[in-house]
């Protein structure tokens, strides 16, 4: 299996222009769909691309969004602000007259629907691609805690303190009390089970698919009551074990197929007058399919839900008690984690290469954009076993 730095390139000798840009049928349209998004090739503005590879129309006009984002990979276009490209490009749907349905997209379609991309068997493919490329990439780019989603900045000034303030809301809504037991769904590096721990006085336990995450978050809660494992979370069998679960950002590697297969683990696994925090980004209809290039480069066998399937997968297992829509936080948490990323670049590009440079450069402004243009949401979803008595008071 290749890495996402080995499955990119850049063209031998950089980035250098090459013939003149060729102005056919798709070209001429590209600048039209362009233009009704305040989006100009080779314009002024911090937000207009600068066509290096004429080759870029072609890949575009055959793959879409994979094609958009491998061109820059290959050096084929560059934008000063890349984020606000994206926004722009997203805000006005510009994208989907540009894309269409190309065959890539098809294709993600049928597979989606004749196979079940996150069964067991491949549940540690996106903990092998992504979560362990390298803890010194994510303690680089991330906040203290090593708290991998979005932050909640209202009253916040930094990273650390916005992702704080997300575990300790988390915290509030859950209700925690020294002494209980609680499970984190998709733990990653035990961010919210230490901070529950040291602030709250909780017993953790966490499961992850991420080898690196599990030994550098045990290692990280030394001394403190929790359990870190490596495991599906399919494999939970503590029927009525805990007080409380939460499960920050690990919903988008469930899929469609599984979302019911996890609120029944939930169920299962919650103590009676227990309680459920779901924290997930969302889209705003739903679809089985992601992005091709995030899915290609980024997070193999994902998939975004919309809230009809969350409330679907959910219902006659649990009581939903509250929904917090706090999306454009995440466009805030992304251009933070890309500035951190920026700064430490001079001692990562040693180890990772110019070409990786690019992809993550390119996954984080990307998804900066799309917050920005509201096309994704960041929810926190607070569920009960049974319901509280008397209802829950944000």
């Amino acid at each position: 299996m290749k890495s996402p730095v080995e499955t990119c390139r850049l063209p031998a000798g950089g980035i250098t222009p090459h013939a003149p840009h060729r102005t056919g049928a798709f070209e001429a349209k590209l600048m039209e769909v362009l233009e009704e998004a305040d989006i100009r090739l080779g314009g002024s503005r911090p937000w207009d691309p600068h066509i290096i590879h004429s080759r870029m129309f072609d890949r575009v006009r055959a793959q879409g969004s994979l094609g958009l984002g491998e061109a820059y990979m290959d050096g084929d276009w560059e934008c000063e602000r890349l984020d606000e490209f994206v926004h722009r490009l997203l805000r006005a749907r510009a994208e989907v007259r540009l894309f269409g349905q190309t065959f890539a997209a098809w294709w993600d379609l049928i597979r989606t629907r004749l196979v079940n991309l996150q069964r067991p068997s491949r549940a540690f493919e996106v903990g092998r691609r992504h979560y362990d490329l390298g803890n010194d990439l994510f303690e680089a780019m991330l906040d203290r805690r090593m708290v991998y989603s979005g932050a909640y900045w209202a009253g916040a000034s930094t990273l650390d303190e916005a992702q704080e303030a997300k575990l300790e809301l988390i915290c509030r809504k859950l209700a925690l009390e020294p002494g209980m037991r609680v499970l984190d769904i998709g733990c990653g590096w035990a961010s919210f089970l230490q901070y529950a721990a040291e602030r709250h006085g909780i017993n953790g336990a966490g499961i992850t698919i991420s080898k690196e995450q599990a030994e550098l978050g045990r290692r990280r809660c030394q001394g403190l009551p929790i359990e870190i494992q490596l495991r599906d979370y399919r494999e939970l069998k503590h029927n009525g074990g805990f007080d409380r679960i939460v499960s920050i950002g690990m919903i988008e590697h469930v899929g469609w197929r599984n979302y019911r297969a996890l609120f029944e683990v939930v169920h299962r696994c919650l103590r009676p007058g227990g309680r459920f925090l779901l924290q997930s980004i969302g889209r705003n209809e739903p679809a089985t399919t992601m992005d091709p290039w995030i899915e290609t480069y980024i997070f193999p066998n994902s998939m975004i839900p919309a809230a009809s399937q969350l409330a679907t997968a959910s219902e006659g297992l649990l009581v939903l008690e509250d929904w917090h829509s706090i999306g454009p936080h995440y466009d805030r948490t992304l251009m933070a984690w890309f500035n951190n990323f920026e700064r430490a670049w001079p001692s990562l590009k040693e180890r990772y290469g110019e070409s990786f440079h690019r992809m993550w450069k390119y996954y984080l402004l990307s998804c900066a954009g799309c917050f920005r243009a509201r096309r994704q949401q960041l929810w926190q979803i607070l569920f009960s076993r049974d319901g509280i008595s008397g209802g829950y008071e944000r």
